[in-house]
């Protein structure tokens, strides 16, 4: 018999498929676990939770990895190693995703580490995992003794053929025109990201509500779990912060109209402000120091952090003004280059306030393109953007590690945003990657990347369908009173004071890519809808700025870009082209200074040609041409002779293909032999004759090109 008794429960989704969570069978040891299930595809999510905490922690140690096993889908992975090596890309967005809306929901004052755990244990091709990942890790948590204020759960909404659908199968996403990511608690939304095709404000809030709905029967259900599971009812105590309230009086009326006259002063330069709040945070520090000698720093700076952001934060609602000085709705000062790097093959400088990136374009060919091994994806890219923060971006010093989660974020946002208006593979024969170096940073550097993306592509010469902006908006709520302030075009301050942070992309038509994430507990569709159009008026300024430096793609590519040509070969000329072991294509790459591909698409050979110039691309194609050329009957051609046999000679024609020339088409003459007459390696013009319908042979003849004997005079000597 088992030593365990399982508990489950079941989902029931739009589409009438289930959704299982067991718990009580596996990893019994952790502090909770669950295994959730979806058609084949099972996820193990386990959350643990230190006893103790560090004591000069002051924050919540909160790490949350998704890792995807390759036996689950039956294959080995393509590493050295063969094994399981540090995340991907893919799997750290979705550690992202979870991480995002999981984090508010613990306790402020817990500062015990959690570990949150989410392995891919059984894959389903038609299942995507993503959308599974945070409801197994809030289910977790949510039949743990951890204190947590779930459940939450995020689910894929995807607009396919015009109707809204929950979780939608892995092979209907392609033909989808909205593909979002929603993460909610059952009282409100929280999370948001995706990418659309265009679509309009209102579309978008339809697919989030529409969500949010699926959202609340999954906390639902998980609520039921947790009843069922002892452990979960009472959670686990642990100190809570001391509490002063003297001193949080005395602090709050010795900062708060100071920090409120700077917040509303209007001063434009970040350093400015941070000279200014410091210079108040020191002098009520000194004060109270000597007052209390033994005055507890750690609940000093708790209680001062939390007057500073109330003032600021209540001058923004009732001022209307931020920060900077701007109104709400105000962008600040947008100036942009192209051309800038005459070495790439497009690049663009855009800053808008004190943000700057300086992004690249590079063209590249199929050979370049990246390998995609995954357990639940194979194939290649041919689309890349790459977003790099250095320290001295915001005038710090940290050491280079290479890009980490929250680059390969960004980075993920604005990809999306670029490739819904990127020309079709037939339009585009390039492998594209962009980088966006952050120069500058206070404020959303991610958005100034889709920015400077958009411009270098156009730089570049790629035909984009239109242009893209992003714009970072946040919110400031007053909670007793639901006052609330939207501010367009953040600053890294507002993000850090404030309650959201929204980040929209767009062209001028519509919505393309989107990131939310929500501090507080119920964000209505009014703010939420207020947002997106305030964002709308954002992004078409924004437009407008660039656009005065570039509104439509180059009309040619950078003289030192590769140029490309595609042809169409016939299948069985593929091996004549790559040749034994390859040597008829290296040597034509050699001799052109040219790269070939052939693919074998579609019964038929495609060819793809990259060359630096003209002339080598020419070359190029000729060469290709000439051993690809299917002969036509009637044509004439310049021949070598490769061998003589007492019936006739083999006349190469074309390169790999030869032709009799039979000792009757040599000459009008009758011949005995061809001795004298052709020699092996001469060059003859002959003429195809015909093509053998069974065995594809040709027949050539020569004398059909050489002029007619004069008559014989007739037999009293006049000329006839």
């Amino acid at each position: 018999m088992p030593n365990y008794t399982a508990v489950t429960k079941h989902i029931t989704l739009p589409d009438g498929r289930q959704i299982s969570i067991e718990t009580g069978k596996l990893a019994k040891f952790a502090d909770g676990a669950v295994v959730v299930r979806l058609g084949d595809a099972m996820l193990l999510a386990t959350v643990v939770s230190q006893p103790s905490s560090r004591g000069d922690v002051d924050f919540l140690p909160l790490s949350v990895d998704y890792q995807e096993k390759f036996g689950g889908a039956g294959k080995i992975p393509g590493s050295f190693q063969r094994r399981e090596g540090r995340l991907s890309d893919y799997e750290i967005l979705v550690c992202r995703l979870v991480d995002r809306i999981l984090r508010p929901m613990f306790p402020k004052d817990y500062h015990y580490e959690v570990q949150v755990l989410i392995s891919l244990i059984s894959a389903d091709k038609d299942v995507q995992p993503d959308a599974l990942a945070a409801l197994a890790a809030s289910a977790a948590l949510s039949i743990s003794d951890i204190p947590f204020a779930g459940p939450i759960s995020e689910v894929r909404v995807a607009r396919i053929d015009g109707k809204l659908q929950i979780n939608p199968k892995s092979s209907d996403i392609a033909r989808a025109d909205i593909d979002l990511i929603v993460g909610a608690t059952a009282t409100s939304v929280a999370m948001v990201e995706g990418e659309m095709n265009e679509v309009s404000e209102e579309e978008m809030v339809e697919a989030i509500a529409y969500a949010h709905e699926a959202i609340k029967e999954q906390c639902r259900v998980q609520s039921e779990l947790a009843a069922e599971i002892e452990k979960s009812h009472v959670k686990r105590e642990y100190p809570k912060y001391d509490e002063n309230e003297d001193l949080k009086q005395r602090i709050h009326e010795g900062v708060y109209q100071q920090a409120y006259a700077i917040a509303q002063s209007g001063n434009t330069s970040k350093a400015g402000r941070k000279e200014s709040f410091g210079a108040v945070k020191k002098s009520l520090t000194e004060k109270l120091l000597e007052e209390q000698p033994e005055l507890d720093m750690k609940m000093f700076g708790r209680y001062y952090s939390s007057a500073e952001k109330k003032a600021i934060r209540d001058m923004m609602i009732k001022e209307r003004t931020r920060l900077d000085g701007r109104q709400l709705t105000e962008i600040r000062p947008i100036w942009s280059e192209v051309n800038y790097l005459p070495g790439a093959h497009g690049s663009a400088l855009f800053t808008r306030g004190e943000t700057q990136s300086l992004t690249t374009v590079a063209l590249g060919t199929k050979l370049d393109e990246q390998i995609i091994d995954s357990a639940m994806q194979s194939g290649y890219s041919k689309f890349m953007l790459h977003y790099n923060f250095p320290a001295f971006s915001t005038g710090e010093v940290k050491p280079n590690r290479g890009p980490g989660r929250r680059e390969i974020g960004h980075g993920n946002l604005a990809l999306r945003s670029l490739k819904r208006v990127l020309p079709s593979e037939e339009e585009n024969p390039y492998t594209i990657r962009i980088v966006s170096d952050i120069l500058e940073s206070n404020g959303s550097s991610s958005m100034a990347t889709v920015c400077a993306g958009s411009l270098a592509l156009m730089d570049a010469g790629i035909k984009v369908r239109a242009a893209v902006s992003g714009i970072a908006m946040g919110l400031v709520q007053d909670k007793e009173t639901g006052e609330y302030a939207v501010l367009s075009d953040i600053l890294g301050d507002e993000d850090h004071l404030g309650d959201m942070d929204f980040k929209v992309t767009g062209t001028e038509k519509g919505i393309v890519a989107c990131q939310m994430d929500i501090k507080i507990q119920g964000l209505s569709n009014e703010i939420l809808t207020a947002a997106l159009h305030q964002a709308r008026e954002g992004r078409l300024h924004i437009l407008a700025e660039m656009a005065k430096t570039i509104s439509a793609p180059a009309a040619e590519l950078k003289p030192h870009t590769p140029r490309s040509h595609k042809m169409l070969i016939d299948k069985e000329f593929i091996g004549a082209v790559i040749g034994p072991g390859g040597k008829v294509i290296q040597q034509i790459q050699k001799d052109t200074n040219a790269t070939v591909i052939i693919e074998e698409k579609d019964e038929k050979g495609h060819v793809s040609i990259y060359a630096s110039n003209q002339e080598d691309m020419q070359a190029a194609i000729d060469r290709i041409r000439a051993i690809a050329a299917v002969p036509e009957i009637g044509e004439t051609y310049k021949g070598k002779v490769r061998s003589i046999q007492p019936y006739g000679a083999f006349v190469e024609i074309m390169p790999g293909k030869d032709g009799l020339l039979h000792i009757s088409e040599v000459a009008h003459e009758r011949l005995a032999s061809l001795e004298g007459v052709l020699e092996v390696g001469q060059e003859i013009d002959v003429k195809l004759l015909d093509i053998d319908k069974k065995t594809g042979k040709y027949r050539l003849s020569r004398k059909v090109l050489l002029p007619k004997p004069e008559r014989a005079a007739d037999s009293n000597g006049s000329a006839q």
